[in-house]
């Protein structure tokens, strides 16, 4: 589809809306959770986030966990019945002299059986791209966090392409791509649309959408009211109508749906959770996520 049969599905009637997104939404959820292996004194400017060294947020900033806790939160996730376990540190790139203990931790998710290894660590270049493929990691995640047209507006000390060609460097060297967005960060209806559009372009395994939770100190500490229940409905819907082959995964900021609408979109256009707390922002306990896809009469998958 292209833009303005996207823009007119989104602004329809929402039940027709949802219904069509069903369609193509499987019985199954998947859950996922990660580990924030490094935290804050990121040298980049993104205006939501907490671990910008450019804004004073008073968060605990810590330097690279220890291997073994990295392995406690994976086996502790994986009794929660998450199918994936992510190593997240901060910074616009993998820092050099942490870059083979990071590669330690993937390693040792990938030997927990029935567990499968993710990481977020920045922008990539050829050499680490490889080197993560080689060290057996399955998948990547790198957002492009909202749309071209709209990125200066978010970050100015790294640019769009610079997150594509890292999706690029993923898809080249054999891994599976999980690259997805904020909502409610000022951005307009069509604007999401685009974020659909180039999503779709991009082709990844898994789409994850987080909803903006303003965090005090940082520029969009007001955007509380940028986006409510009925439009993350229907972005979330769209994305599943023009990404059909993509899972479509409840991140950050989810809270901000009621339980009711988080069961509805687990039936018409959600198949992934992002279960546990985030990087700085504190999620869901995951025995309520279970209950809730059974509520859904999803069927997890492991």
């Amino acid at each position: 589809m292209n833009k303005s049969e996207l823009l007119e599905l989104y602004n329809s009637d929402i039940d027709k809306l949802l219904k069509l997104s069903s369609k193509y939404v499987k019985n199954t959820v998947e859950f996922c959770s990660l580990i924030n292996a490094r935290n804050g004194k990121c040298s980049q400017n993104c205006k939501y986030c907490a671990q910008s060294s450019h804004y004073r947020t008073h968060i605990d900033s810590y330097p690279l966990v220890d291997i073994s806790e990295v392995t406690k939160s994976a086996l502790e996730a994986k009794a929660h019945k998450t199918a994936r376990f992510a190593v997240v540190t901060s910074g616009k790139t993998p820092d050099e002299s942490d870059f083979d203990k990071i590669l330690e931790m993937i390693r040792a998710v990938n030997k927990i059986e029935g567990l499968k290894s993710c990481a977020s660590i920045g922008i990539l270049n050829e050499k680490q791209a490889e080197k993560l493929a080689q060290a057996g990691l399955i998948r990547f995640h790198h957002n492009i966090n909202t749309s071209r047209s709209y990125y200066p507006q978010i970050c100015t000390t790294h640019n769009f392409d610079d997150r594509i060609n890292t999706c690029r460097l993923v898809k080249k060297y054999g891994m599976e791509l999980c690259c997805g967005v904020i909502l409610g960060m000022g951005e307009t209806v069509e604007q999401r649309i685009e974020m659909a559009l180039e999503l779709a372009r991009i082709q990844p395994d898994s789409i994850p959408v987080n909803i903006l939770m303003p965090i005090p100190d940082t520029p969009f500490e007001n955007y509380i009211d940028k986006i409510d229940e009925d439009n993350i409905l229907r972005t979330l819907a769209i994305f599943k109508i023009a990404n059909p082959d993509s899972i479509i995964r409840l991140c950050g900021g989810r809270m901000r749906l009621s339980d009711k609408n988080q069961r509805l979109a687990l039936k018409t256009c959600v198949e992934g959770i992002m279960t546990g707390n985030y990087l700085t922002t504190t999620g869901k306990k995951p025995e309520e996520d279970i209950k809730n896809a059974l509520k859904s009469g999803k069927t997890i998958k492991l």
